[in-house]
């Protein structure tokens, strides 16, 4: 398969899961496609994202061995919102290593924070730190204030999100105290 072409030809769901079929738990060709999110122009990062995103939830050990160079493309500035919005979400699939912890909270606590970062985005990070709390009960409390800080300018998603994650973090509290 020319992966770039492919990748080029249609912006579509059916071809994300076509693509990300011919990958599978391939990791040479998961090689491939991050060869192009990572260095390919802007189109083409936006285009792989959702590819990466959908690869990572079904074969999250891919993801893994890339992690520095995913969390790195998502910091670069001018990023395309849907590059950051796979990456959160595929962190909800992967077990995040501990060397990459401190990383990851960071970004998501920034991206919960930033009011002009896209609802999808924030909602990915709230559930990310929410999954991390689990390993790391010291970010609870940190957790909870910047959700509280969100609750009086939030609706819809963001709402419904901030209220199912602080029943979620209240529960382990319990369980930690």
């Amino acid at each position: 398969m020319n992966l770039q072409y492919e990748i080029l030809k249609e912006h579509s769901k059916r071809q994300v899961v076509k693509i990300a079929g011919w990958i599978g738990s391939n990791p040479n060709r998961f090689k491939q496609l991050m060869e192009l999110f990572l260095h390919g122009e802007p189109i083409e990062a936006q285009r792989c994202a959702w590819i990466v995103g959908y690869c990572g939830e079904k074969h999250p050990e891919l993801i893994t061995p890339w992690l520095p160079a995913i969390l790195k493309k998502m910091q670069e500035p001018d990023v395309h919102c849907a590059v950051k919005r796979n990456v959160t979400r595929t962190l909800r699939y992967i077990e995040i290593p501990r060397k990459h912890l401190g990383k990851v909270v960071t970004i998501c606590f920034n991206e919960i924070a930033n009011p002009s970062s896209p609802v999808a985005i924030r909602v990915f990070s709230m559930y990310v730190l929410a999954e991390i709390a689990k390993q790391e009960p010291a970010i609870i409390n940190e957790l909870r204030v910047t959700i509280e800080q969100l609750l009086p300018y939030a609706d819809g998603g963001l709402l419904a999100c901030s209220r199912k994650v602080l029943k979620q973090i209240d529960k382990m509290k319990k369980i930690v105290v």
